[in-house]
């Protein structure tokens, strides 16, 4: 069952979350976010797909499971999601209860997901679950620093950001190693707090 208070928090935000994510971060990301979603192939879950922002960054062609725990978010995504040159199927889940077996996907891909939900290692187990032996997970991500003065700053901001919907200071490269996943790949695109992450989970 879906965490009734983090969908609600999410559907709130719906209606402004393209404005509140501003096209300046989007084109900012864009080429790494473009480098890092070349390599989705097979079958594919995509980790959490709000409004359809990172739909543009997406390969051709594919047939992709995308998941979030927000109706509102998904109903948002909806014209982003009928122009991509593949298919996208959509399903309103939340991470930490998913209705898919075991190995069930060849890759997993998130996109600025992990500061924001509420049981990270817990959600990132229920990915590890759901992979293949062998299979991949692809991250891009906001994580904490161990740089003065971000640390700090961080840490601050988190205080205030968390009751909107992300934390600011997440150890996610950590995280992922405790749920599991061998790193294979840590690539820093902005400072150490924007970054990319590879993982697999191990053959069995």
């Amino acid at each position: 069952m879906a965490d009734a208070v983090t969908q609600a928090k999410w559907d709130k935000l719906a209606p402004r979350f393209d404005s509140m994510a501003s096209a300046g971060a989007e084109k900012r990301w864009a080429p790494a976010k473009s480098a890092l979603f070349a390599e989705m192939e097979g079958k594919v879950l995509f980790l959490a797909l709000g409004t359809g922002l990172d739909i543009p960054f997406f390969p051709k062609g594919l047939s992709i499971t995308a998941l979030d725990i927000s109706p509102k978010m998904i109903e948002h995504a909806q014209e982003r999601i009928a122009a991509y040159d593949g298919t996208i199927e959509t399903h309103v889940m939340d991470v930490h209860d998913m209705a898919f077996d075991e190995g069930s996907f060849d890759m997993v891909v998130t996109s600025c997901t992990f500061c924001s939900v509420p049981r990270p290692i817990e959600g990132l187990k229920a990915l590890h679950r759901v992979l293949k032996p062998g299979g991949r997970l692809l991250m891009f991500e906001h994580t904490g620093s161990r740089w003065y003065p971000f640390r700090y700053m961080m840490n601050l901001m988190t205080l205030i950001t968390r009751k909107l919907g992300p934390d600011m200071n997440r150890p996610t490269v950590a995280n992922v190693r405790a749920a599991g996943f061998r790193v294979t790949e840590v690539r820093n695109v902005f400072l150490d707090v924007v970054k990319t992450i590879k993982a697999v989970k191990a053959p069995a």
